[in-house]
């Protein structure tokens, strides 16, 4: 049996320092479907979860961003983080023909320490897997190394907020088992983009799957495990 199952819009769980969301934010573009998240064990060393899907309509909408993310302390700057050591494994199964989705993670920074943590100035996506014709926000800014991977770097705005999404590469597959620093992405940004790191800071550390359409389809995170280090703890 799970520990949490969240069924309602925004249902949220909490516990050993993460959380999860059945993030349906998107749902009234659909004209029919439903959502339900799980989380099945929790520990301080990270948490496993699922969420089961079906969305019909508005192909080109994202209906929902169910996650699991990192809780930790605001006021974090981007430039006082000395890691952010992350791992998740992932799969997908059920109805997969046709079905429009991709899993990421999603990782939002703000000047303003208390910004909602539905967005941000900037967002940082690395995406892990890939699925039907969705593709990210803005347009290709060619191959990059980062992490020890190749990945295809998107750069466009979602409103006012920058967004980057980090991609594999056309052909090389869904990356299922990831482990990587992510202040490495921010490293890079701030050498090669100008992030302004001294004045950014971490709103969220999530990853989850955006669904469009499809299913019905199970998205399940048999591990996700996250976590901020500070400079000065070095």
């Amino acid at each position: 049996m799970p520990i949490a199952s969240l069924t309602e819009l925004y249902a949220y769980w909490c516990g050993h320092s993460y959380e999860a969301i059945n993030n349906l934010w998107g749902r009234d573009s659909a004209i029919s479907g439903s959502q339900g998240t799980f989380v099945s064990s929790a520990s301080d060393g990270g948490v496993a979860w699922s969420t089961t899907w079906t969305w019909r309509g508005a192909p080109n909408n994202v209906k929902s961003f169910p996650y699991a993310g990192r809780q930790f302390s605001r006021g974090k700057k981007i430039a006082g983080i000395q890691g952010m050591p992350t791992c998740v494994e992932w799969d997908y199964t059920g109805d997969l023909k046709g079905m429009r989705a991709n899993v990421a993670y999603d990782i939002f920074t703000a000047t303003d320490p208390q910004h909602a943590n539905s967005g941000g100035d900037f967002e940082l996506m690395i995406w892990l897997g890939r699925y039907g014709d969705v593709c990210p926000i803005g347009s290709s800014a060619g191959c990059v190394k980062v992490a020890g991977r190749n990945w295809d770097l998107w750069v466009g705005y979602n409103g006012q907020m920058k967004v980057y999404s980090f991609l594999p590469p056309a052909g090389a597959g869904a990356i299922k088992s990831f482990s990587a620093d992510v202040r490495e992405f921010f490293r890079y940004l701030e050498e090669c983009h100008q992030f302004p790191a001294s004045q950014q800071n971490l709103i969220v550390f999530q990853a989850g799957t955006e669904c469009f359409t499809g299913g019905p389809a199970t998205f399940t995170c048999s591990r996700f495990s996250a976590d901020v280090i500070d400079a000065e703890c070095q």
